[in-house]
């Protein structure tokens, strides 16, 4: 692979057989190994706590749809101009929701697209979070409430949204590029 993954010069570790079978599947699946894994496997410690991580998140059980959960992570990257999250991620919704316009929305202006009062309100609270984290407020929850999210259902938002933050800030730090086969997809 020639593509140039990211800023440093962090030399890949030598992988367990279950790392390598996890990048096998990722390639059997998708058609590439994502480069944030490829970013991590200089330490696998770090790329196991990285991808369960994700997994629980992204994966796991929630009262979130796979769909809501790839909108936070759009539109947290979308405020914080995170190129490799917007293209992966971009990709992610366009896919599961069958809208290409949609994922176009959600990178560039999620108030633009025809969202229901549930996802409205669970995207505005990702935003604030986002921007403002020390303005959440009780009346911030009771919305999500209101818009029929359980308490649950607010972890997995926050939770969520905290993460692709995290994500999108050492994206921006080691200038970690998305796989140029994501441009393409689910268009």
């Amino acid at each position: 692979m020639n593509e140039r993954i990211h800023a440093l010069d962090l030399p890949a570790a030598e992988l367990s057989e279950a790392t390598k079978a996890y990048f096998a599947k990722c390639q059997e699946k998708l058609g590439l190994v994502p480069n944030v894994l490829l970013s991590y496997a200089f330490d696998e410690k770090k790329l196991r706590a990285f991808t369960d991580t994700y997994n629980d998140l992204m994966l796991g059980d929630s009262g979130l749809s796979k769909l809501e959960r790839e909108m936070i992570a759009v539109v947290v990257s979308s405020i914080n101009h995170c190129y490799y999250c917007l293209t992966a991620h971009g990709a992610a919704v366009r896919q599961l929701s069958g809208d290409p316009a949609l994922g176009e929305m959600m990178v560039m202006n999620y108030r633009a697209a025809a969202l229901s009062p549930r996802q409205k309100a669970m995207l505005d609270f990702a935003v604030k979070l986002t921007e403002y984290p020390a303005k959440i407020e009780e009346s911030d929850r009771a919305a999500l409430r209101e818009a029929g999210f359980s308490d649950r259902d607010i972890w997995d938002i926050a939770s969520t949204a905290a993460f692709f933050n995290m994500s999108n800030r050492l994206a921006a730090a080691i200038d970690m590029r998305p796989n140029v086969e994501y441009h393409k997809m689910a268009r």
